[in-house]
């Protein structure tokens, strides 16, 4: 563990790097006209990948930094619902042919807050609108405190193969901090009805950062985690903005730890993970060595997108939803971002593409060094500088920010391939900005390196 450094990176704001560039430098330029056009040129022999967002929970976590809201009705998620399956419709229509698809999966917001006739509705339509492939992977997101036996079996029935639940923390203390009161017998009972349903891929979700949360604490909650076996663990830092999300301003800022002890939990948190028997996987992810995303990393395949680390290697994402982001060849597209807009925009027949971003040929240069440097550590400068036609030399934005990297003995640069010290692998995202050619100046509000 470096706690100096941690000490020093770790109160800069940067991206997560899960698209580049990122999210806020979308705008109107890009239109639903050039979402349809895009669409229309997409070829039928490569897959795509769709992401289906709910923006609905039960109750408000107040660490949550999602586009979600509350909602106890069913009504307006079945109204919601038929908008994603039109929505699936006119994508379906506009790129003429069944597309096939590899990867389909439902984040939110809580996708299992619907009823499982809505979601099985919801499933049909996707695979009437598109070829979902028989190997595709469909994964779930899930609140253990809300997923019932009959959801658990209408998942198994469409064909759901990996759920992803979020546990956080199962300190009591940590609990009543962040307005999320789960019990570990909750989350065995959701894992034991979702292995009955025929799913066994199985992620979970933890957070550390917390308000109240120690070292201590994050290995209790691991410790009982790991008693439930799941494939993978994704362990992310908490992101405190609440001058972006009202409700963060529930939690207490002062209980909230300093970067070196942030540091110290995640760390001792991956080192625990490792020696249970999970391969880290970049800075947030771990797997079983059998898992997918383990073999794709160890083959060199694996990739960064919206959801975090993956194996999938579809180059086309499909966003449905209210506040849906999709990645095309030409650019990124996003959807509008409150619900009543959405479903204005599909009530009327109309993609819900809002904004989005036209790629130039330097972003695309630029984000494959950095999605390198994301997902393996290390990117070989030279080599991608002659692929794309650049002068070396110009590649870095930020040449003070990676010389007090290399100085400080994060990074290390060797006849042109730049690669990130073991050890050292947390502040990859700082690397990773010093190829950034639109943070310097950026308004742009991002989560702690650390």
């Amino acid at each position: 563990m470096r706690p100096d450094l941690a000490k020093s990176y770790g109160q800069h704001s940067l991206p997560r790097y899960t698209s580049y560039p990122t999210a806020p430098h979308f705008s109107a330029s890009v239109s639903e006209s050039d979402y349809q056009a895009w669409l229309k040129s997409l070829g039928g022999q490569q897959s795509a990948s769709i992401y289906v967002h709910v923006p609905f929970c039960r109750s408000m976590c107040w660490y949550c930094g999602c586009h979600t809201s509350v909602m106890k009705r069913q009504e307006p998620l079945a109204t919601y619902a038929t908008a994603l399956r039109t929505e699936a419709y006119l994508i379906g229509e506009t790129i003429g042919r069944r597309q096939p698809v590899s990867h389909v999966h439902f984040g939110g917001g809580t996708p299992t807050i619907m009823t499982p006739e809505t979601f099985a509705d919801l499933v049909a339509s996707l695979r009437y609108s598109f070829a979902i492939l028989p190997d595709a992977e469909i994964a779930v997101e899930i609140d253990p405190r809300i997923l019932t036996e009959p959801m658990a079996e209408a998942l198994g029935y469409c064909g759901v193969n990996r759920a992803s639940l979020g546990v956080q923390s199962l300190d009591p203390v940590v609990q009543r901090a962040i307005g999320r009161l789960q019990s570990f017998e909750q989350t065995a009972v959701s894992v034991d009805r979702l292995h009955r349903a025929g799913i066994g891929r199985i992620n979970f979700d933890l957070l550390y950062g917390l308000p109240q949360q120690t070292v201590v604490s994050c290995l209790d909650t691991l410790s009982k985690c790991l008693e439930l076996h799941p494939d993978r663990f994704s362990v992310f830092g908490y992101a405190h903005v609440p001058f972006l999300k009202k409700h963060q301003r529930k939690i207490d800022g002062s209980t909230l730890p300093d970067s070196v002890e942030r540091h110290l939990q995640s760390e001792t948190i991956a080192q625990a993970l490792v020696d249970a028997g999970y391969v880290r996987i970049g800075i947030d992810h771990f797997a079983l060595p059998d898992d997918n995303l383990a073999l794709a990393r160890q083959e060199g395949r694996l990739r960064r997108n919206f959801q975090g680390y993956t194996d999938d290697s579809a180059d086309t994402l499909l966003g449905l939803g209210a506040s849906a982001i999709g990645q095309m060849q030409q650019g990124f597209v996003a959807n509008a971002v409150s619900i009543k807009d959405y479903l204005a925009r599909i009530a009327e027949e109309r993609l819900a593409t809002m904004k989005g971003y036209l790629l130039a040929d330097d972003d695309r240069f630029r984000a494959e060094i950095i999605e390198r440097l994301m997902c393996g550590m290390a990117v070989d400068l030279c080599e991608t500088c002659r692929r794309y036609g650049k002068d070396p030399s110009l590649a870095v934005v930020d040449r003070s920010r990676l010389a007090n990297l290399i100085a400080d003995g994060v990074a290390v640069l060797d006849d042109g391939r730049l690669s990130v010290v073991n050890g050292t692998e947390f502040l990859v995202r700082s690397v990773a900005s010093s190829f950034d050619a639109h943070l310097p100046g950026s308004r742009a509000t991002h989560s702690r390196a650390v």
